[in-house]
C-alpha cells in the first residue's frame, strides 16, 4: 500500500506531500492541472527513466519519494532480503534527479538501480495508463487469470517444481549422451594406450631405480678392484691397518695408567679400530655382490629403452607420472562402460518425470477449461456494466508441448462491435477500452490474486452516467481488499472515494505551480457538483452531489 508520496522540484510542483488512503483514492481537477505529472513523478520511482528538463527550478535537484506499507506483502520482503536491503513493515523508495541530469534511487536509503526499482516496482503498484497495454495483453498475466479462477495455485506450484526437476534431468540425460559419444571415439585410443602402460606393469620409481643399477653394473669391474684393495689394505696386507692400530693401543696401554689424556686417546683409537673393522666387513660383503651380468644387463637397458619411449610419447618425466596417467586411463575406461548405465537411469527418471508432468498438465488444462466459459460471461456482462455493450472477449485455450506452465497457450481475443471478429487484445483495444476491461478482469480475481497497489488513469475515458456509476461501484468493491487510486473527471466515480484529493494551479512568486489537497465533506460535495454543473453548480447539483457521496 503507497502511504505516502513526497514531490518536489518536479514539473511545475514545488513541494507536495499527500498522505493516501490504504482504500479508495479518488484524484480529480481541472484539466492541465496536472494530475498527469503526479503519475509521471510516481513512475520515476517505479524505475521510469529521468530528464533533468522536468526539473522546477535548474539550479536545485529533484526529489521524489514513496513511502509504501508492506507488512503483508511476503513477495516484496522477500526480494529486499535476496538483494541485501533492509525489511521492515515500511519501505521507501526515493529518486533524485540531479541538476546536470544525473539520476540515484535508493531502497529504504540504500542506493538502487533502475532494474532493482522496476523489479520492486511491479510488485508494489499497477499502474495503468491511457493507451498502456500493460501486463492484460501479457499471455503470463492471462494464464494467471484464469488459474487463480480455477484455483490453480497448490497444482501450478506442484507442476512447476516437478518440471524444473525435469530440465535438469534433461540436461544431464543431454550431458550423460554427448560424455557418451565423446567416450566411444576415444575408447580404442585409451584403451591401446592403457594397454601399453598396463603391459609394462612399471612400479614406483622403477625406471630411476634401474637407471642407478645399471650404472653400477657398467662399472662393476672398477667397483670390485676398488673394494677387493680397500679390504686388503685394511685386514689382508702384510701389515693391515686394523692390526697395526691394535698393536698401538697394547703399546700404549702399558702408559695408560700414567696419562688421562693418553687413556682418552686410547680409548678413540680403540673405537676407530672397531669402525675400520667394521667398514671392511660391509667392503667385503659388498664386494660380493657386485657382479658384471650381461644378462641383468640387456634387460635393464631394454626395460628402461620402454619406459623412456612412453615418457616422451606422454611428455612425462618420471615413473610415477606414467602410472598416474595410467591410472587416470582406467578411471575413464571404466567410466565409458558404465555410462549406459547412467544414460539408461538418467532416461528412466525423464520419462517418470514427463509421464507425471503429463498427468499435471492434463489436470491442469481441464480444471483452466472448464472456468472459460463462466469468466468470458462475467467479464462480457462487466462490459456490458461499466458501458461497452457491444464488446465481448473471448478466451483461447491451444493445446501444445509441455512448458513450464503446463500445455496451454492462453489468449485473451477481444471484440470491441459484436463484428464476430475476435483478434488479440493487443491489436484492437484502444486504451479505454483496455483500461475497462483490466477493471472488469482485477474485479473478478481480486480474491484469488494479491494485486498490489491499482492506480487507474482516467479509467473513465469515453463514458459517462450509468456505465460511470458503474466503474465506481466496481472501483469501490476492489477497493475493500487492496488500495485503489483513480484519476477520474466522472462525478460518479468521484462519489464512491474513501478519500478525494483535488489537483488545483496556483501563482506563487509570479510562477504557476501545481498543488493538491485532500478535500473534506462539504468541499467534496462543492466539487462533485462542480463537475456536474460547471463553476457555479445548482442546488440541484449540489443535492445530487450529496447524494452520491451518501450512496
Amino acid at each position: 500500500m503507497l502511504s505516502k508520496l513526497i514531490i518536489q522540484n518536479y514539473a511545475i510542483i514545488d513541494l507536495l506531500e499527500i498522505n493516501f488512503s490504504e482504500h479508495f483514492n479518488i484524484i480529480t481537477g481541472e484539466t492541465g492541472a496536472g494530475k498527469s505529472i503526479l503519475i509521471g513523478a510516481l513512475s520515476l520511482i517505479l524505475g521510469e527513466r529521468s530528464d533533468s528538463s522536468a526539473l522546477l527550478h535548474k539550479e536545485k535537484k529533484c526529489f521524489i519519494e514513496g513511502v509504501f506499507n508492506i507488512e503483508k506483502r511476503k513477495n516484496v520482503t522477500g526480494f529486499l532480503n535476496e538483494n541485501d536491503f533492509t525489511a521492515d513493515d515500511e519501505l521507501v523508495l526515493r529518486r533524485e534527479i540531479a541538476a546536470n541530469g544525473k539520476s540515484r534511487g535508493f531502497i529504504n536509503d540504500t542506493p538502487a538501480n533502475l532494474q532493482q526499482l522496476k523489479q520492486l516496482a511491479s510488485m508494489l503498484v499497477d499502474l495503468h495508463q491511457q493507451f498502456d497495454t500493460l501486463e492484460l495483453g501479457d499471455s503470463d498475466f492471462q494464464r494467471e487469470v484464469v488459474d487463480a479462477l480455477a484455483g490453480n495455485e497448490k497444482l501450478i506450484s506442484q507442476y512447476i517444481s516437478l518440471f524444473n526437476a525435469w530440465k535438469q534431468t534433461q540436461q544431464q540425460l543431454g550431458e550423460l549422451t554427448t560424455q557418451k559419444n565423446n567416450f566411444q571415439k576415444e575408447l580404442d585410443y585409451n584403451q591401446f594406450l592403457f594397454d601399453e602402460l598396463n603391459d609394462i606393469n612399471l612400479k614406483q620409481n622403477e625406471l630411476e631405480d634401474l637407471d642407478k643399477e645399471l650404472e653400477v653394473l657398467n662399472n662393476s669391474e672398477e667397483i670390485k678392484a676398488a673394494l677387493s684393495s680397500s679390504v686388503y689394505e685394511l685386514k689382508e696386507s702384510e701389515q693391515p691397518i686394523v692390526q697395526s692400530i691394535k698393536q698401538l693401543i697394547n703399546k700404549l696401554n702399558h702408559f695408560a695408567s700414567f696419562n688421562t689424556t693418553l687413556n682418552e686417546l686410547i680409548s678413540r683409537l680403540q673405537s676407530t679400530q672397531i669402525e675400520l673393522a667394521d667398514i671392511s666387513n660391509e667392503l667385503e660383503s659388498l664386494n660380493d655382490e657386485v657382479n658384471y651380468e650381461e644378462t641383468r644387463i640387456n634387460f635393464i637397458n631394454e626395460r628402461l629403452a620402454q619406459g623412456y619411449r612412453l615418457q616422451k610419447k606422454h611428455g612425462v618425466q618420471s615413473t610415477n607420472h606414467l602410472i598416474e596417467i595410467k591410472n587416470e586411463l582406467q578411471k575413464k575406461l571404466n567410466a565409458a562402460l558404465n555410462i549406459d548405465d547412467a544414460v539408461a537411469t538418467a532416461q528412466h527418471t525423464f520419462n517418470e518425470q514427463k509421464k507425471q508432468l503429463e498427468i499435471f498438465a492434463e489436470e491442469l488444462s481441464l480444471k483452466r477449461k472448464k472456468v472459460i466459459a463462466s469468466l468470458e460471461k462475467n467479464v462480457n456482462a462487466l462490459l456490458a456494466q461499466v458501458g461497452m455493450p457491444n464488446a465481448r472477449i473471448k478466451i483461447s485455450v491451444t493445446d501444445i508441448q509441455l512448458n513450464q506452465f503446463g500445455k496451454n497457450i492462453i489468449e485473451f481475443l477481444f471484440d470491441a462491435n459484436k463484428s464476430n471478429r475476435f483478434e488479440s487484445l493487443r491489436k484492437v483495444a484502444s486504451g479505454g477500452e483496455l483500461s475497462r476491461l483490466m477493471l472488469c478482469i482485477k474485479s473478478l480475481v481480486a480474491e484469488k490474486i494479491n494485486l498490489p497497489t491499482l492506480i487507474f488513469d482516467e479509467i473513465d475515458t469515453g463514458i459517462s452516467g450509468e456505465a460511470a456509476k458503474q466503474v465506481g461501484i466496481i472501483l469501490k468493491q476492489l477497493a475493500k481488499q487492496r488500495q485503489v487510486i483513480s484519476i477520474t473527471h466522472q462525478p460518479q466515480i468521484a462519489g464512491k472515494a474513501d478519500a478525494h484529493f483535488y489537483v488545483y494551479k496556483q501563482i506563487k512568486n509570479d510562477a504557476v505551480q501545481t498543488n493538491i489537497r485532500l478535500l473534506n465533506k462539504d468541499e467534496r460535495i462543492q466539487a462533485i457538483a462542480q463537475m456536474l454543473a460547471g463553476e457555479a453548480p445548482t442546488s440541484a447539483a449540489i443535492e445530487n452531489a450529496k447524494e452520491m457521496i451518501g450512496n
